[in-house]
């Protein structure tokens, strides 16, 4: 057996406490490998020589010099629990377990003659201020964002329900990372079926490694080869509370400043806290701009290909001479010219993302005025297409959630492979299996394409356009059919599979 697998295999067993604390501090030195953050400070308290062991990357030393090392030099002979003023102290009698503690940013305290270990909790806490999420930005409401912090973010949820029905579960995920994650809901309005079929998934996640919410969504969603996001990520935490009240799950895990919302519909992809903070035809016209820029984005070089190469006694008189002139000379098929601008705004989008903020801005605007005009000036791209692609990378912006974003320029590119195949009877068929899809499609077993498969006659109060706030009587959870659908064989939840 090797000898990495042995040490790990003992660290799972009991380990008593020895009476000597160097004997304690030689096995706890052992089972770290002798990390270089591993401090210890000695003391003596009550005529007995001491330990304080604890790793100086995760603990506040700062909590271990007011809260333990002082009290006790004050008072030498008083009883421990009572010396020693930090509320979070246990006492644990198994070494191993207070190892467990030791990487949680806890200190032990071990004494000569005792049996027993004294875990104190110094974690440092590293926190920033709530700030506006930048994927997030609203024009009126809150303006606070989640953090890295887990405590914090659900203290930020706390604050603005505060019900007795709010629930936190936590759970410990990753065997080797220990990741802290916790999913709230509102115990009266959840749907419990829906519950327990959540909590059997994420107990039922078996890997190495939990870093982010982003990272469990593989393992919680029903269909991980589908284009379209089946869990709604956010980082605000007023979003986050609208959509607990409505009877939804968030899932949030320590330093990610993300929560994913489960289960959601197609259309929450497309609502924003602006629809509510704005009045009533302002918000519903917005709305539906988001609905219609979707259209736009997946379809829009789908049917200008269409047009050039199958249908162009479609286009008004006062139009055929533009179009035909800007294409006279042009090397390239419709189909090529599409897919080299359609790479090229990909390009620079992802350049202007990965790069620090104000050259990321530089490139967007410089690089996109440039490769635009030179493109056409070399005669390479119509300008025509360079209109069309340019109307559809803003027409993709204006979703508000990334994800939604990113599958709807995933889509766009077997559109226009099918509408250069079969013209507008392309587009048509590949619309219709996308719909098709949309309606089979379920999350956590509540279907995807509500209200309109199935079709929910009350649902569609806010749906495409919102009907007056006092007119949302039912919320959403409670009209959707639910239909939970075990799948742990071919998901790898099941306990008794490995996945990694």
């Amino acid at each position: 057996m090797p000898e990495d697998e042995q040490v790990n295999q003992e660290s799972e067993e009991i380990k008593p406490v020895d009476s000597a604390a160097a004997k304690n501090l030689e096995f706890v030195n052992q089972v770290l490998h002798q990390s270089s953050d591993l401090k210890t400070r000695d003391i003596n308290h009550n005529g007995s020589a001491g330990i304080v062991i604890y790793l100086e990357s995760i603990a506040d030393t700062e909590k271990i010099q007011n809260s333990i090392l002082e009290p006790l030099n004050r008072q030498p002979k008083i009883n421990i629990m009572a010396g020693i003023t930090n509320a979070e102290m246990i006492q644990l009698n198994d070494l191993n377990e207070a190892i467990k503690k030791l990487l949680t940013g806890n200190c032990l305290l071990l004494l000569d003659g005792m049996d027993s270990v004294y875990a104190i909790n110094v974690q440092l806490e590293i926190t920033r201020p709530p700030e506006e999420p930048y994927n997030e930005k609203v024009v009126r409401g809150s303006h606070e964002g989640f953090v890295e912090n887990i405590n914090q973010n659900l203290g930020l949820i706390r604050r603005r329900i505060e019900n007795e029905s709010l629930v936190f579960k936590q759970y410990i995920l990753g065997k080797k990372t220990k990741s802290k994650v916790v999913i709230a809901y509102m115990d009266d309005l959840v749907n419990k079926e829906i519950l327990a079929e959540v909590d059997r998934r994420i107990c039922s996640i078996s890997t190495d490694m939990i870093f982010s919410p982003g990272y469990m969504e593989e393992f919680l969603e029903n269909k991980s080869f589908s284009p379209f996001p089946q869990m709604l990520p956010t980082e605000r935490p007023d979003r986050t509370m609208a959509h607990l009240m409505d009877g939804r799950i968030a899932l949030l895990a320590e330093g990610s400043a993300t929560a994913l919302i489960l289960p959601v519909t197609f259309l929450s992809f497309f609502q924003s806290p602006d629809d509510f903070n704005s009045r009533l035809l302002s918000g519903s016209f917005f709305r539906l701009l988001r609905m219609v820029s979707f259209l736009v984005a997946m379809t829009l070089p789908a049917i200008y290909i269409a047009i050039i190469g199958f249908h162009f006694e479609i286009l008004p008189n006062e139009l055929v001479l533009p179009i035909k002139s800007s294409l006279e000379g042009i090397p390239f098929p419709p189909i090529v010219e599409a897919f080299i601008m359609v790479f090229t705004i990909e390009l620079i989008r992802e350049a202007g993302v990965r790069l620090p903020t104000p050259i990321g801005q530089t490139i967007g605007i410089v690089g996109g005025l440039v490769i635009g005009d030179a493109v056409v000036n070399a005669g390479f791209i119509s300008n025509v297409m360079v209109i069309v692609i340019a109307v559809t990378a803003v027409a993709s912006f204006t979703v508000p959630t990334y994800e939604m974003g990113a599958s709807i320029r995933i889509l766009t590119f077997p559109l226009m492979i099918a509408a250069s195949l079969l013209g507008f009877l392309g587009i048509v068929m590949g619309l219709m299996v996308i719909l098709l899809h949309l309606c089979k499609l379920e999350s956590i077993g509540t279907p995807y394409f509500s209200p309109f498969g199935p079709f929910n006659l009350s649902g569609l109060k806010d749906a495409i356009v919102r009907f007056p706030i006092w007119k949302l009587n039912d919320r959403p959870m409670d009209t959707l059919p639910q239909k939970i659908k075990k799948q742990n064989k071919t998901r790898g939840w099941n306990k008794n599979e490995t996945k990694k």
